[in-house]
């Protein structure tokens, strides 16, 4: 079986907030988007033209690894583009004192803005690619896109789910090596979570890509440029020479026709933002504020 994390269930941390920064930082450094991340970008952008709506400002809120600029500036030509400066963890997790940023390789030609500058109701289009599974708590992150959004505007995003790497999930299993990896949310309960935050319409989908490599020193150098195992309960300590044969040699084992093989559950979610309801009651009270709200979107409560 996959392990999975189910939103509601008690918890303790997800993931390791400071193997994340560092691995995030080490990402960065490279100046590279990893394949998998373009390849998620570009399956996404495939469903854009599925909205109708043409956005006027889009907010990228992938960071500098979403690779994703050049595909939002094709489907909109016309939108202003924001690019959120996000840090090595998401805005709504602590950062440690003198942690590294997300974006110290380049700057983006589009502007810039950071996570907690994020006008409110400005964006049309809300686009994250790759950036959710670095996420220990989704539900304050999807609060954060909700309140960005103008009403009427929709969310675009992508992560791994957690049918992602089950090779390297039973491989470790049966050497008792500890957890490869973070466990990641299963899309029924990021749907859940949409509907909690406030979106409408919530669409979920995913699929599942098998990779090859010629050998298996090529998957791990393209495992380390995908991330790192950021799971509290990973082995603790460093690995060493020895043991990282013992894993060459189990992942030449387990190779199909010659080429060691893992896959990757790629898992998109799409939802709109939609003018507030008032709640009716056989006396319905309606704030100033939201009165004219829905009036200007043409929805008032029945009288």
């Amino acid at each position: 079986m996959q392990a999975e994390h189910r939103a509601d269930e008690p918890r303790g941390p997800r993931l390791d907030a400071v193997a994340l920064v560092r691995a995030a930082t080490r990402l960065a450094a490279t100046g590279a988007v990893p394949w998998l991340h373009g390849e998620a970008a570009r399956r996404m952008a495939e469903r854009l033209p599925l909205v109708k709506l043409q956005p006027q400002r889009v907010l990228d809120w992938s960071g500098p690894l979403g690779g994703s600029e050049e595909l939002l500036r094709q489907a909109y030509p016309q939108a202003r583009q924001q690019w959120v400066q996000v840090d090595g963890l998401p805005p709504v997790a602590p950062r440690p004192v003198g942690a590294a940023r997300w974006w110290p390789w380049r700057r983006a030609a589009r502007e810039a803005v950071a996570a907690a500058d994020a006008e409110p109701g400005a964006a049309q289009l809300l686009w994250s690619n790759m950036l959710l599974q670095a996420c220990d708590d989704p539900a304050p992150l999807l609060g954060q896109w909700q309140r960005v959004l103008a009403t009427g505007g929709f969310l675009m995003f992508s992560t791994l789910g957690p049918g992602s790497l089950p090779e390297l999930r039973d491989l470790y299993r049966e050497q008792g090596w500890g957890e490869p990896m973070v466990p990641f949310i299963d899309m029924h309960d990021l749907g859940d979570l949409l509907v909690r935050a406030g979106f409408a319409d919530p669409v979920m989908d995913q699929e599942q890509l098998t990779l090859t490599w010629p050998d298996p020193q090529a998957l791990i150098s393209e495992l380390r440029g995908l991330g790192a195992n950021l799971s509290p309960r990973r082995h603790a300590g460093l690995r060493t020479p020895r043991w990282r044969q013992r894993l060459l040699a189990a992942l030449a084992e387990r190779a199909v026709d010659g080429r060691p093989r893992l896959s990757f559950e790629l898992v998109y979610g799409h939802a709109f933002k939609v003018a507030p309801r008032a709640a009716v009651t056989a006396e319905a009270r309606v704030s100033l504020e939201d009165m004219r709200t829905q009036l200007r979107h043409g929805k008032l409560p029945p009288t």
